[in-house]
């Protein structure tokens, strides 16, 4: 079965326009670093649609260094995340916000 392009590719907008809302609304840290991954998730998924509606592998290629990419930014982020839980207990934006001043 194939699904056509356009269906993946409003899948892939739907995916990346939830990401955004997340980013934009939440203030916890980490709903808003799950947000981004949404969003690279649905670059993702428009990369591989687009890959595989032209037969080239240079977009799946491309998604492998996306992907490795994630998995760097997650170990970081939430080592970041943790350490910064530990000294102000706590995760909301606007409270870690305050460490500037």
């Amino acid at each position: 079965m194939v699904v056509p392009l356009m269906h993946v590719i409003t899948v892939a907008g739907l995916l990346f326009t939830i990401g955004v809302m997340g980013v934009l609304f939440r203030r916890n840290a980490i709903i808003v670093f799950m947000s981004i991954e949404i969003m690279l998730n649905a670059v993702n998924l428009a990369f591989i649609a687009f890959s595989r509606y032209h037969n080239d592998v240079n977009g799946q290629v491309f998604v492998f260094f996306i992907m490795t990419l994630a998995a760097a930014e997650v170990a970081v982020g939430l080592a970041i995340i943790i350490g910064v839980y530990r000294n102000l207990r706590t995760s909301y934006i606007t409270d870690i916000n305050s460490l500037k001043h």
